[in-house]
């Protein structure tokens, strides 16, 4: 029978590893992006607006420890959190020069509540020189990579305009590897052309990757993104409310069962969401209806998944 917990969340994880309630302060380092700025390619990825996903109340007019005294503030009364991360959320923030990197990284250490960093970032933005300094720094705290995968597929990933293949995340994530640093991801399902069938296989694809924990959103389009313009000019379909919550419990009992489960929706702001209009109330239901529907299958987390050869997808 399965359990009550018939997925392994982030938010145990957490607790487990720091022995305390734990949760993230979004920081804005100021830094940018090598798809925006015309070194890999122009004009960002097809679906990404960053103040979609980025809180409103971060100003990278602030000083970073004073983002983080906000945060800490606001964490601490919303959910009585004893210990704090900085997480450098906005952009790709492991691109920059090593010794600007170093400076903010710091400086969000030196907060006496910040326990460790969680560096949100592209796979192809960490070259040896920023891998080696993450290094040094998780010999002193914890530290995370969040590598945005988005999708398993090349024809996707060049669909999108992301800039760079899936080779790239296998390459940064074997050299991050074995050094101290904990890895995360992101993944984005329901991007045009992809099928059920891909969505269910990307759960192998990544079960093979050394990751500790995964995000994982349904496709949102919002104003402001080529994506948006797509859709307006031939719209396709996305998930519904349920549909969704299908999904994720199929692709969570193919998963690895040891990768905890940092998010299952996204929820961009209503005056940018386009579609799928759910509603604000279905965001946070979506753990709830998910784990629900694992209990009424009298499944969980792993419960299908098989070990394969290595990280490599299905072609589109």
């Amino acid at each position: 029978m399965a359990s009550e917990r018939p997925y392994n969340d982030y938010y145990n994880y957490l607790k487990e590893h720091f022995g305390a309630v734990t949760y993230k302060v979004s920081v804005d380092g100021g830094f940018t992006c090598p798809n925006i700025d015309g070194t890999v390619a122009e004009g960002g990825c097809t679906y990404c607006n960053n103040r979609s996903f980025v809180p409103k109340y971060l100003s990278r007019r602030d000083s970073i420890r004073d983002q983080i005294r906000q945060g800490v503030e606001s964490q601490r009364k919303r959910y009585k959190a004893e210990r704090f991360l900085a997480y450098f959320q906005a952009y790709s923030n492991t691109y920059d020069s090593v010794d600007r990197l170093e400076e903010c990284y710091r400086e969000a250490l030196s907060h006496p509540d910040i326990a460790g960093l969680v560096l949100g970032t592209r796979a192809d933005c960490l070259p040896e020189p920023v891998i080696a300094l993450l290094e040094t720094l998780a010999r002193e705290c914890y530290v995370a990579v969040e590598i945005g995968i988005e999708s398993v597929h090349d024809v996707t990933l060049k669909r999108i305009n992301r800039g760079h293949d899936f080779a790239d995340v296998t390459d940064a994530m074997s050299r991050l590897s074995g050094r101290g640093i904990h890895i995360g991801a992101h993944l984005i399902f329901g991007l045009p052309g992809e099928s059920h069938r891909h969505w269910l296989d990307t759960a192998r694809v990544v079960s093979e990757l050394p990751l500790e924990y995964l995000k994982l959103h349904h496709l949102q389009v919002v104003r402001g993104t080529a994506l948006a313009r797509e859709y307006f000019d031939n719209p396709f379909r996305v998930f519904t409310f349920r549909e969704w919550v299908e999904l994720a419990s199929d692709f969570l009992e193919r998963l690895r069962p040891d990768i905890a489960i940092a998010r299952l929706s996204g929820s961009a702001p209503p005056q940018l969401l386009i579609v799928p209009q759910w509603g604000r109330k279905k965001h946070p239901e979506v753990k709830q209806q998910v784990k629900q529907t694992l209990l009424e299958r009298g499944t969980r987390q792993g419960v299908r998944y098989v070990t394969s050869p290595g990280p490599s997808a299905l072609s589109l």
